[in-house]
């Protein structure tokens, strides 16, 4: 059986005849049969697809034409179905939703910190903190041993996160991380405005440093934005699943938990189905799905 090459990638640079481009990706990738998400903005360009090897390789040739892509790179997996439902290319005001005027990664980034040196570094204990930039339910599934973590719904929310953390921390070295890199090359340079002096964001994020390191520090595995839901430190897909009645992702500890009902329940929305109506119709729940998996790396 053939396996689907998984493509996840980003760069910030001026984009131009934003329409235009759309159309000629779209139509390429239905020529192509592949099914993600592509989103073009001004400021650059996010995307997040899968299909044939042939299919994959020739995606990215064409996104490499494009002015200021040359050098475009992609983190690569593999799965044995298609984790996507459809094909999207769209336009937006930003790659990554921030809200926050004046953040420029291109000409403005913070210092990056290569997954296999943050590695040493945590191998010799030196004094750093952690922080994790994702959403709750990301979080939920596993992270960086000691990680602080954001404790936001969204990313929009962040900017508020970072007034809720401790004075100390801007004179101390911290680490920024999210699934793969995008976030935080919007929320170390937000930090530094914000005075915090030692700011690093981990390149390519936590599937890079699985790439690289494995699992090494790491508990759990890391949630991604498709039908997969999460993948391990070798980057294979886990047993984890979707809460069919609130979307909440679930382990396979979930899964175990008496409250875990397929298709109605979960530790998370247990009792709640008739009061919250929870339970909505099969079309509505795939419309969730798919918001879920437009959203950025």
């Amino acid at each position: 059986m053939s396996s689907f090459i998984n493509l996840a990638g980003y760069q910030f640079t001026p984009l131009q005849d934003l329409p235009k481009l759309q159309e000629e990706l779209k139509s390429l990738c239905l020529q192509l049969k592949m099914k993600g998400t592509i989103l073009l903005a001004e400021e650059g360009i996010n995307f997040f697809v899968a299909g044939t090897r042939e299919a994959a390789d020739r995606l990215m040739a064409r996104l490499r034409k494009i002015p200021g892509l040359a050098n475009l790179k992609a983190k690569e997996s593999e799965s044995k179905e298609q984790p996507f439902r459809r094909m999207f290319v769209k336009i937006k005001k930003e790659i990554i939703a921030f809200g926050v005027e004046g953040i420029d990664p291109v000409n403005a980034p913070s210092p990056r910190i290569a997954p296999q040196v943050l590695k040493e570094w945590l191998d010799a204990g030196k004094p750093v903190t952690l922080f994790d930039t994702r959403n709750d339910y990301e979080v939920k599934m596993g992270t960086f041993r000691g990680a602080i973590p954001a404790r936001i719904n969204h990313f929009r929310d962040f900017p508020e996160a970072v007034k809720n953390l401790p004075e100390q921390l801007k004179e101390e070295p911290i680490v920024t991380f999210c699934t793969g890199g995008i976030r935080c090359e919007k929320a170390a340079p937000f930090m530094e405005r914000e005075g915090f002096k030692k700011i690093f964001q981990l390149d390519g994020g936590i599937l890079d440093y699985f790439k690289e390191c494995g699992d090494a520090h790491y508990e759990g595995e890391c949630f991604v934005f498709d039908r997969r839901v999460g993948v391990d430190g070798a980057l294979q897909e886990t047993s984890s699943t979707m809460c069919f009645a609130c979307q909440m992702p679930l382990t396979f500890e979930d899964q175990r938990h008496p409250h875990y009902k397929v298709e109605k329940s979960c530790p998370h929305c247990f009792g709640r189905e008739k009061k919250e109506k929870i339970s909505k119709p099969r079309k509505s729940r795939r419309l969730k799905r798919e918001a879920l998996e437009k959203q950025a790396l």
